[in-house]
């Protein structure tokens, strides 16, 4: 079920803002001493309900954080808004990583730490209360904050799969 909700987009026609998530550096001891590379975990979206994170490594930092748009790019999902939040509670699972999203009033902001606040901020969404349980690792938490949001599913989506009007969708 949820592989037929994920969308993909194309980043073509999208004004798209990049966010740093992490940056770590790796070293490689060799024998002729140690190798310093860099990888970057990179979320973009156009905060209007589309997202996407990417992974670049590279031995110089901007070369990393460049390779992470250009993957970032490449994944782009669609997430549905409902005014600055999400419409329903939703989980999200990764490895070992667990999150838990909740649609929130208007004008609490973006309850989140760190990983996740990046990738919500970059969908658009203004106000929602967000855990994340399990492992903090900022790659598993990215990736399951993406799969929670592409787990949701507005009233339209709802109404279509179900076969059935709107109004049936609210009142039964």
């Amino acid at each position: 079920m949820a592989e037929a909700n994920i969308k993909k987009v194309k980043s073509s026609d999208l004004e798209l803002k990049d966010r740093l998530v992490a940056l770590n550096r790796v070293t490689k001891v060799t024998k002729g001493g140690r190798t310093f590379t860099f990888s970057a975990i990179v979320v973009v979206g156009n905060e209007n309900g589309v997202v996407g994170h990417g992974l670049g490594k590279a031995k110089e930092v901007q070369e990393a954080i460049a390779k992470g748009i250009d993957d970032a790019k490449k994944n782009l999902v669609k997430v549905p808004v409902l005014k600055g939040t999400i419409p329903h509670a939703q989980d999200g699972k990764y490895a070992g990583a667990r999150i838990l999203l909740k649609p929130a009033a208007h004008g609490t902001g973006v309850i989140a730490g760190g990983a996740m606040r990046a990738v919500l901020e970059s969908v658009g969404i203004t106000d929602v209360l967000a855990k994340s349980k399990g492992s903090s690792n900022p790659h598993n938490v990215v990736k399951a904050t993406i799969e929670a949001l592409t787990n949701l599913r507005d009233a339209h989506a709802v109404s279509r799969q179900r076969g059935v009007k709107m109004e049936k969708v609210f009142n039964g």
